[in-house]
């Protein structure tokens, strides 16, 4: 009779050791799309001077809520990727995920000025017109943000709205 009481509670424990070791597993950081995430982190990992592809791995992360694998891809990634127009653009919305807007909004300043070296002179070639507006109204949204003392968009949503607003207040027409 003892044997049998101990041989049941050994398989009580047994049982309970199995069911604790399932729910102790962490959870994925990426859950969702991981494996278009994985085939896009093994492309950028055999091409890392490729900008476009280091560009989507960045914006995958982004769409799955991880800015933070987004900024530490784009800061390690090589020089020629780091100075991509484009890819700075990529940045600076990182940025402005991560409630950094007084840094999302130097790296717009830069992507503005790389684009447009001067009033006289037209659009670098480097630069794509739909870039360069893109870069200009988030230049000045920013700019707004953190004149407000805005840092995260959800923590502040009535001054973000204020920022955006005053930013988009005044149109601009230039005809050529």
């Amino acid at each position: 009779m003892r044997a049998w009481a101990y041989g049941i509670a050994i398989m009580i424990a047994v049982g309970a050791v199995w069911v604790l070791s399932g729910t102790q597993h962490s959870r994925a950081v990426l859950p969702e799309a991981a494996s278009s995430i994985r085939s896009l982190e093994a492309a950028v990992a055999a091409h890392p001077e490729n900008p476009a592809m280091t560009r989507t791995l960045a914006q995958a992360y982004l769409d799955a809520r991880q800015p933070g694998l987004a900024r530490v891809l784009l800061e390690a990634a090589p020089g020629g990727v780091r100075t991509d127009l484009q890819t700075r653009h990529v940045l600076a919305r990182t940025l402005l995920d991560q409630g950094r807007n007084d840094l999302a909004l130097d790296v717009e300043v830069g992507v503005v000025a790389d684009c447009r070296p001067s009033e006289s002179r037209g659009l670098a070639s480097t630069c794509d017109p739909v870039l360069f507006a893109s870069a200009v109204r988030r230049t000045s949204i920013l700019r707004e943000m953190v004149a407000l003392g805005v840092t995260d968009v959800l923590t502040h949503p009535d001054a973000s709205l204020v920022a955006y607003e005053n930013a988009t207040r005044e149109a601009r027409v230039r005809l050529e």
